[in-house]
């Protein structure tokens, strides 16, 4: 839990400018410039970008600590299942133990493919491959998937190895935070990019759980910016695929679970749905299976927790003795962008050639 408290406390006070943060701004300098120059490596050919035969969007963020790239991935790829598209998804496989590049069924372990790449893969059923480089993971997607016609590429806007034919960048109520690069801030690049920056993004998704504008350190001139407004679905599911109205648990004993990039925004939403958790417990983003063994055997109480979590949650039940067994839901979390940027997605697309 010490690193999940320290992560925490990094992110706060990543979004102000105090002694710490200013005693740190040198080093974000210093990061500000490697940064540059590699992206203008990519850009004059110095180093390869991969083209695919297929159309390339890639969602990602330029902060740490989890903006909703997945979720807003998810949304995405069903919606072109809507329009008629054969998508698939390519991803690193953050938190997984193997290093190599490989498939993503449903049957798969968190442990073996990353529990971001396995959630989608369960929400979507399209082909998901993982591997150290995304082009790597493309190239062999494309190669057993000939029907695929269209790529998505999960948190994957600082890959710049991978070509990409429009890119998303996501932000949560944050923004930028207090704007300054890492160390000393959230960015992972420098925000806002000037016109002419190579790998420039495309479009602006600012997710929201209120009505609230987005911030304006997200917006910029010339960049389309839509908004997506996320809230906890209205029922949970069992590890039996069971559904229950989330109702129901609200007066039940619960213990809140969620090994996300800011867990405390899990507990508020189900705070806000009316739940009130006896117990909450933060763990690291891509906790380790073990932790949740640890969980299992110190916890009576019903257990509520993430989609991302009930990946590596779930089978360790199944696993448990059925009378020794602890009772676990999830909630999933649904992301809703307005029309308009499915519309805009759908005009940018318009200009490849359409599936049969």
């Amino acid at each position: 839990m010490d690193r999940t408290r320290r992560e925490a406390a990094w992110l706060r006070r990543a979004q102000r400018r105090g002694p710490l943060n200013v005693l740190l701004w040198p080093l974000s300098l210093i990061y500000q410039f490697l940064m540059l120059v590699r992206r203008w490596h990519y850009a004059s050919g110095a180093l390869q970008v991969h083209q695919v035969d297929v159309p390339v969007i890639v969602v990602g963020n330029v902060v740490v600590g989890g903006a909703g790239k997945t979720p807003c991935t998810i949304a995405l790829v069903n919606h072109l299942l809507t329009r008629g598209w054969h998508p698939g998804v390519v991803s690193r496989g953050h938190g997984r133990r193997t290093h190599d590049v490989r498939p993503v069924d449903a049957a798969a372990s968190a442990t073996d493919v990353g529990d971001e790449p396995l959630l989608i893969q369960r929400s979507t059923g399209v082909p998901v491959y993982v591997a150290p480089r995304r082009a790597q993971a493309a190239e062999a997607l494309r190669a057993a998937h000939p029907e695929v016609d269209v790529l998505v590429c999960d948190d994957g806007l600082q890959h710049l190895a991978l070509g990409r034919d429009l890119s998303i960048v996501v932000f949560d109520d944050r923004g930028v935070g207090n704007g300054w690069m890492l160390p000393a801030g959230l960015l992972r690049e420098p925000w806002p990019p000037t016109l002419g920056t190579p790998f420039r993004p495309d479009f602006i998704l600012h997710q929201s759980r209120s009505a609230h504008a987005a911030p304006q350190s997200v917006t910029l001139p010339g960049l389309p910016a839509f908004e997506a407004r996320r809230r906890l679905a209205a029922y949970a599911i069992g590890p039996m695929e069971q559904r229950i109205d989330l109702s129901l648990l609200r007066q039940q004993p619960l213990c809140a679970v969620a090994g996300i990039a800011r867990p405390a925004v899990f507990f508020d939403m189900l705070r806000e749905c009316g739940l009130a958790p006896i117990r909450e417990v933060p763990l690291p983003d891509h906790a380790d299976t073990s932790v949740y063994e640890a969980l299992l055997r110190d916890t009576p109480h019903t257990l509520i927790c993430t989609e991302k979590d009930a990946v590596k949650l779930f089978p360790l039940l199944a696993a448990t003795t059925p009378g020794a067994r602890v009772q676990a839901w999830s909630v999933p979390l649904e992301l809703t962008p307005e029309p308009a940027f499915f519309e805009a997605i759908d005009q940018r697309l318009a200009r490849f050639k359409r599936p049969h």
